[in-house]
C-alpha cells in the first residue's frame, strides 16, 4: 500500500492504475492515521490521478473525521475538473451530497475566493498569488495560499458547471456576471460561462447576447462577442448549429467597434457567414494596427477579385498575420496563379511552420514547385509531435506516378 500512496504522490497516474489493477486498495490511507489516497490527490489538484483512483473504485463521498469528503474538498478547493470527476463518478449522486456541493459552490462563489479563504483560516496575513495555466486546454486560474490552506480562484467555474449538469437554467445575467469578475478570455470561469451559455442554442439567449454588444464597457463587448461566436459554432455534441449564417447581424457593431479585442473576435463570428457585406467590413480592416484583426482580415472574402488585395497580408510584419494567411492561402481550391506564387513566396518565410503550411498548401495544389521548396523548411525539433502535413509533398508525388501510370 505505500507503494500505491507513493505513485499517488508522484503524480503518477499509470503507476496508480497499475497497482489497482494489481489489487491494490483505492480507499488506501497514508498512514495509519492519514487521509485516503483520493483526498491527496485532491489537495494536489491531480486530476489525472484522481481520475485513476475513481475509475479504480475510490469513494468520493467517504467521510472524513472533520466532516469533509473527497468531493467537498476538492469544492471548497475551487477545483472545477476535479469536482466534475468526483460528482459524475458516482451517477446519479446522491441528493444530500448534491445539495451540499451546490451550497459550498455557491458560497464561494458569492464570498469570492481571498474573503471566504480568510474567514476559513482566521488569519489577516498576505496571501500569496501564483498563476497556473493548464497546458492541455489553455486555461488559467490564480492559485491563493493562505497559512496551511490553499484554493484556486475557480469556484464560479464549478458553480456553473454543476448547475448544468444538474439541469439548473441559471440566468442570463447572473452568469454574465460570474465571467466578468474574471475579465480574462483565457480565464477557467470566463470560458465556463461561454461554454455553458454557448450550448442554449435558442433565440433568448443570441438576443441576449447580441443586446449585450451595445453595453459601454469593454468587457461587457467582449463576453458578448465570445458568445456570439460560441453559439454560433453551436452545440457540437448535438451537431446543432442554428445561429451558422448569422454573423452577417454584427455588422453595424463591427464597424464602429474600436476596441481590438473585441473586434478580432466579431471578425472571428462573421467568418462563419458568406454575406457579401462581411467581406466589405472585413477588407475595410486591412490596414488595422492591431495584428489580430488583420488576421481575420482573409477569412472574411469570398470573392476572386478581392484576392489580390489581402495577398498583401502575406507580406505583413507580424508573423501571426503572415501564418493566418498562409492557412488560408493553404486551403483555397481557385486555380490563381497568385496564389501558388504567394505560398512560393512563404516557403522562405523565417519562421518554420509558416514554411511547412505553405510547402503543404503547394503539394495539396499539385504545384510542382512543392518538391524543391520542401527542404526549405529545415531540420525538425524531435521533441514536437509529427505534423501530418510533412507528408504532404510525398503524397503528390504519388498522385504524379500514378497519374503517369507508374
Amino acid at each position: 500500500m505505500e507503494k500505491l500512496v507513493a505513485a499517488v504522490r508522484r503524480g503518477d497516474a499509470d503507476e496508480v492504475r497499475a497497482l489497482l489493477e494489481s489489487g491494490a486498495d483505492p480507499d488506501t490511507l497514508d498512514g495509519p492515521d492519514g487521509l485516503p489516497v483520493l483526498c491527496l490527490a485532491v489537495a494536489a489538484y491531480d486530476t489525472p490521478v484522481a481520475e485513476a483512483l475513481l475509475e479504480g473504485g475510490a469513494d468520493p463521498l467517504r467521510p472524513m473525521p472533520d466532516g469533509s469528503t473527497p468531493l467537498t474538498r476538492a469544492v471548497d478547493g475551487g477545483a472545477h475538473l476535479l469536482t466534475h470527476a468526483l460528482a459524475t463518478s458516482r451517477i446519479p449522486l446522491p441528493a444530500p451530497a448534491r445539495t451540499e456541493l451546490l451550497a459550498r459552490a455557491r458560497r464561494w462563489s458569492e464570498a469570492g475566493a481571498e474573503a471566504e479563504l480568510r474567514r476559513v483560516t482566521g488569519l489577516t496575513g498576505p496571501i500569496e498569488r501564483i498563476r497556473v495555466v493548464d497546458d492541455e486546454v489553455g486555461w488559467w486560474c490564480e492559485q491563493l495560499t493562505l497559512g496551511p490552506v490553499t484554493v484556486r480562484d475557480e469556484h464560479r467555474a464549478v458553480l456553473t458547471s454543476m448547475e448544468a449538469l444538474y439541469g439548473i437554467r441559471t440566468s442570463f445575467d447572473e452568469l454574465v456576471a460570474r465571467a466578468i469578475a474574471h475579465p480574462d478570455r483565457d480565464h477557467v470561469v470566463w470560458c465556463d460561462v461561454v461554454f455553458t451559455l454557448g450550448r442554449r442554442t435558442d433565440e433568448e439567449t443570441w438576443q441576449w447576447s447580441r443586446d449585450l454588444l451595445n453595453h459601454p464597457d469593454r468587457t461587457h463587448r467582449l463576453l458578448a462577442a465570445d458568445l456570439l461566436l460560441s453559439l454560433i459554432l453551436g452545440d457540437v455534441v448535438k451537431g446543432s448549429r442554428p445561429f451558422w449564417e448569422r454573423g452577417r447581424e454584427f455588422v453595424p457593431w463591427a464597424e464602429q467597434e474600436e476596441d481590438p479585442e473585441v473586434l478580432a473576435v466579431l471578425l472571428h463570428a462573421m467568418t462563419h457567414d458568406s454575406a457579401p457585406e462581411i467581406e466589405a467590413v472585413g477588407l475595410s480592416h486591412l490596414t488595422h494596427p492591431d495584428p489580430r484583426v488583420r488576421a481575420l482580415v482573409p477569412q472574411t472574402v469570398h470573392r476572386p477579385e478581392s484576392l489580390t488585395t489581402v495577398l498583401a497580408l502575406a507580406r505583413d510584419e507580424d508573423p501571426g498575420v503572415r501564418e493566418a494567411v498562409c492557412h488560408w492561402l493553404a486551403h483555397l481550391r481557385g486555380s490563381e496563379p497568385e496564389v501558388g506564387d504567394a505560398l512560393l513566396a512563404l516557403t522562405h518565410d523565417e519562421r518554420q511552420p509558416i514554411r511547412i503550411c505553405a510547402v503543404s498548401g503547394l503539394a495539396y495544389r499539385d504545384d510542382p514547385r512543392c518538391v524543391e521548396a520542401e527542404h526549405r523548411i529545415g531540420p525538425l525539433d524531435p521533441e514536437l509531435p509529427f505534423d501530418e502535413r510533412l507528408m504532404d509533398v510525398w503524397r503528390y508525388q504519388r498522385r504524379r506516378e500514378a497519374a503517369d501510370g507508374g
